[in-house]
C-alpha cells in the first residue's frame, strides 16, 4: 500500500524546509528521462485501456508514487522560491 499524497506531504515538509534556492531550482527543473518517460505512457495507455499485466501494474503503481514524491517535494521548491521572491 502507497501513503497518501496528504501523508508524504507531512513527511516531506522539513525536507522542503531545508533548501537552499539552489536546490529549489533545481528540484522545480526535474522531469523524467525520454526512456522513462515513454515507459510511463506506454503502461498509463494499457492502463486506460485495462491491458496491465499484474507486473506492469506494478510497476505503473510505483511509478506513480515515485512521481507523486518528486511533485510533492517540487511543490515545496515552489514555496521556498516564492518565499524569496516575497522578500
Amino acid at each position: 500500500m502507497q501513503p497518501s499524497p496528504e501523508l508524504l506531504d507531512r513527511i516531506l515538509d522539513p525536507v522542503g524546509r531545508a533548501l537552499s534556492p539552489e536546490a529549489a531550482r533545481r528540484l522545480v527543473a526535474l522531469r523524467a528521462d525520454d526512456d522513462t518517460q515513454a515507459q510511463i505512457d506506454r503502461l498509463a495507455e494499457e492502463a486506460n485501456q485495462g491491458t496491465l499485466s499484474p507486473e506492469d501494474r506494478a510497476e505503473y503503481e510505483s511509478l506513480i508514487a515515485a512521481a507523486n514524491l518528486v511533485a510533492i517535494l517540487q511543490a515545496k521548491a515552489r514555496a521556498v522560491l516564492a518565499g524569496i521572491s516575497a522578500a
